[in-house]
């Protein structure tokens, strides 16, 4: 193995920047030739090469986002995008490659991996819906911008003793809302991984304002439903019951943003000297995943098209806090 390929693609996570750096600078440290694909996959497909060196990566553990650049590409999906793609690769002479994703930049992983290329995989995430993880690249700073946008609105909340209702990002995880309910001392959790008991939720809100809170806060997971589709169904169901003036916050896309936090440094570090390790260690068709604090690796097939499922003892100690998060598992 001589020279290898990185890209991220997908949602951008920060974190991601720190893996690039670290699988360059682990892979020069072994004598390897490193380059960078621009663009995700469709940059790929349009032969978007950039040679990286230690100079190209020196800093880069500071900045969120992918100086990369990242996209979603269609054309990857049908075998002729593949086939191009991989005609692209060996025209670099690329001997491995490393995709830090989500679930769809996995899954084109694999199917390359299927096709003969030497493919590892990082998992790239805000949402830690992975199976096969504990934590994916750039959870941890995401958390941590949705708590300090959080603990602000409150202010405002309690200042008007207002009910606010925060969208935040998890397409298919509640791992944003549950934990940020948690560390923020918000009073509900709307998760894709419990049904949304409303009445429960007009109880809460009723008896805290009747018993002199000054706030109170909804953490709704995008995956249920949009904020605004929300609020409607909260102010339908609780008309006469809800004392409070109900308002919404989208956070969107802000929560990708920000400087990476120690952890998910650290982290990214971790799993990109890991993935160049097992490239030249004749490892293929894996990704690197934290378990118990260790790195390991974990096939890609066995890994895609799991549910992750909510770490048990955050919903424990949710509801040991009061907080109302469903009462049925979907």
């Amino acid at each position: 193995m001589k020279r290898i390929a990185i890209m991220t693609s997908g949602g951008d996570s920060p974190g991601m920047n720190p893996a690039i750096r670290s699988v360059t600078r682990t892979a020069l440290s072994l004598g390897l030739e490193v380059m960078g694909i621009q663009n995700g996959y469709q940059g790929l497909l349009d032969n978007e090469f950039l040679p990286l060196t230690a100079l190209r990566v020196s800093g880069m553990n500071r900045h969120g986002g992918t100086f990369l650049q990242t996209s979603r590409c269609l054309e990857f999906r049908t075998p002729e995008g593949q086939q191009k793609g991989i005609a692209n690769l060996r025209a670099q002479k690329i001997d491995g490659l490393v995709v830090i994703g989500g679930d769809g930049s996995l899954r084109g992983a694999l199917e390359l991996h299927k096709q003969g290329v030497p493919v590892i995989g990082l998992p790239g995430t805000i949402d830690n819906d992975i199976y096969g993880t504990e934590m994916g690249i750039g959870v941890d700073t995401a958390l941590n911008t949705i708590i300090t946008l959080v603990d602000m609105i409150k202010n405002t909340a309690a200042s008007h003793r207002r009910c606010f209702v925060i969208e935040v990002m998890g397409r298919g995880s509640g791992y944003l809302s549950i934990m940020t309910t948690i560390s923020t001392g918000s009073q509900v959790a709307v998760v894709p991984e419990f049904r949304v008991n409303m009445k429960s939720i007009i109880e809460v809100l009723h008896h805290r304002f009747h018993n002199n809170h000054n706030n109170s806060v909804i953490i709704v997971a995008e995956g249920v439903c949009s904020g605004e589709e929300f609020v409607r169904r909260l102010n339908e169901a609780g008309q006469g019951k809800i004392e409070q003036e109900v308002r919404l916050t989208v956070l969107g896309h802000v929560q990708r943003g920000g400087v990476p936090t120690h952890f998910d440094r650290l982290l990214a570090s971790r799993m990109g000297e890991m993935a160049v390790l097992a490239l030249t260690q004749g490892e293929r068709g894996v990704m690197v995943g934290q378990t118990n604090g260790r790195m390991q690796l974990r096939d890609l097939e066995d890994i895609l098209g799991k549910r992750k499922d909510l770490p048990a003892d955050a919903i424990r100690v949710a509801r040991n806090l009061g907080i109302e998060i469903g009462d049925v598992a979907e």
